[in-house]
């Protein structure tokens, strides 16, 4: 969902860098996968070209930021773009910024002109800044591990230009230059200073990492609708034909027919509120640590919506299922499902009868349906949610229609269409359903 970019002078620590980011994604956030890359690709024959003309230096500085610029624009739509649109997160060492200094700073291109030959590439979210004084560098690439990994050493011929290429980055990242369009959009953390010990250098990446993510901040390539029905649609078709343990019985799970049990879902959605204040109204004030009012809010609709499409999970798995856009901390996690096991009777857990794995949680069937439903009205969560606290004496059943005929809403009334259209509309033998007025009948229950 995210393409993060690692920046900074040959020997910076770009490499390391890479690493370090893709290992805390993966191990803390709940990206599908986590893939790392890098520019120019050496094993593409784009990517050979611009190595190539770079180390034979027969074309002009104009000609050698056009096959850089090949590669990228082909690397962005036929390699990273399909992965952010599967929930995943992609690393790159190196990305546009590097055109933007090498050939657009240096190589005197001018860096609006080398944006305008990259303008079809993607734009990243994150560009993290590494620096490392030149003569730093090259003493690591000569004397340290780097030497048995690399050819750096080639591009030291001259500190002279190692400065320039760092007080290029300077310039453009630290806002001296004004970034060009597009690329001004992304964010830049840095400079991350990488002259003292790995140690020193990898916590100060983790950190600035984990700041990004857990302020969730909006793709810029890719719609998280998109991402969601694809996870989504991996859910359904995991649990298709997997059963559920009820008790000392089994069980199939949730089909796509009937799934709201002949209840309308304003109906549905109001009697889980219900429970759910009352679940709360019967636990102390320290038991409500970080359990959420609603069922709307994000971290409950998030999990017991994706409990609903899964036989059964550990929270591991849970975390996993949940993906980059309904994703909750590992803590706020295990706590909400311990609440909702110890105080609710929403979720069952149970162990392997034989093994150590770890506790499994199962959302009961009865309460799938409330799971589902949260699912299919996600992206119109917060306007129902702010609908019920403007309207608190107003029945529930006249949400949808007020919030529709408000005309502020239209890509998440839409959203939720394309999301219903996936999930199955919940009423047996019904259609689902076609437009905003479609959309009104269902949540009150009328089948077409």
């Amino acid at each position: 969902m995210y393409l993060i970019t690692i920046e900074g002078g040959d020997g910076s620590g770009k490499g390391v860098a890479t690493k370090v980011v893709s290992e805390v994604l993966s191990k803390e956030f709940s990206f599908t996968s986590v893939e790392a890359t890098g520019e120019p690709r050496r094993e593409h024959p784009l990517g050979r070209l611009a190595i190539d003309a770079v180390r034979r230096q027969t074309m002009t500085p104009e000609q050698e930021a056009g096959l850089f610029a090949a590669d990228r624009v082909d690397h962005s739509h036929g390699w990273i773009l399909p992965r952010l649109e599967e929930g995943r997160a992609v690393v790159s060492e190196r990305n546009i910024h590097s055109s933007l200094v090498y050939q657009g700073v240096v190589g005197g291109l001018g860096v609006d002109r080398v944006a305008h030959m990259n303008s079809a590439a993607l734009v990243p979210d994150l560009c993290i800044w590494v620096d490392c004084d030149p003569e730093v560098a090259l003493k690591r690439i000569k004397t340290g591990s780097l030497r048995a990994l690399t050819e750096k050493e080639e591009y030291f011929e001259t500190t002279e230009l190692q400065q320039r290429i760092r007080r290029g980055y300077t310039s453009l990242l630290s806002g001296e230059l004004e970034m060009p369009t597009p690329f001004d959009m992304g964010a830049v953390i840095g400079p991350v200073l990488n002259e003292g010990t790995e140690a020193e250098f990898r916590r100060a990446l983790i950190s600035r990492i984990r700041k990004f993510v857990h302020s969730r901040p909006a793709p810029l390539n890719v719609d998280t609708e998109v991402v969601e029905r694809h996870l989504l649609r991996r859910l359904l078709h995991a649990s298709k034909g997997q059963t559920t343990l009820i008790g000392l019985g089994v069980e199939q799970t949730l089909t796509k027919e009937g799934w709201l049990d002949g209840r309308a879902p304003w109906k549905t959605l109001k009697e889980a509120q219900n429970e759910h204040d009352a679940a709360l109204e019967r636990v102390s004030e320290d038991a409500r640590v970080d359990v959420p009012k609603s069922i709307l809010s994000h971290s409950m609709s998030a999990i017991c919506g994706t409990l609903a499409l899964m036989p059964s999970a550990d929270v591991a798995e849970l975390r996993r299922a949940l993906g980059p856009v309904r994703a909750v901390s590992e803590r706020h996690t295990q706590r909400l499902v311990k609440f909702l096991h110890e105080r609710t009777d929403w979720v069952h857990k149970h162990r392997a009868l034989l093994g150590r794995d770890a506790p499994r949680s199962q959302l009961k069937e009865r309460y799938r349906t409330a799971g589902t439903l949260v699912l299919a009205i996600w992206p119109l969560r917060e306007a129902i949610s702010k609908w019920i606290a403007v309207n608190p004496d107003t029945h529930l059943r006249f949400a949808m229609g007020q919030i529709v005929r408000s005309g502020r809403h239209p890509a998440a009334v839409r959203d939720t269409l394309e999301r219903i259209a996936l999930l199955g509309c919940g009423i047996e033998g019904a259609s689902n359903p076609a437009g905003a007025s479609g959309l009104v009948s269902w949540w009150q229950g009328k089948t077409v």
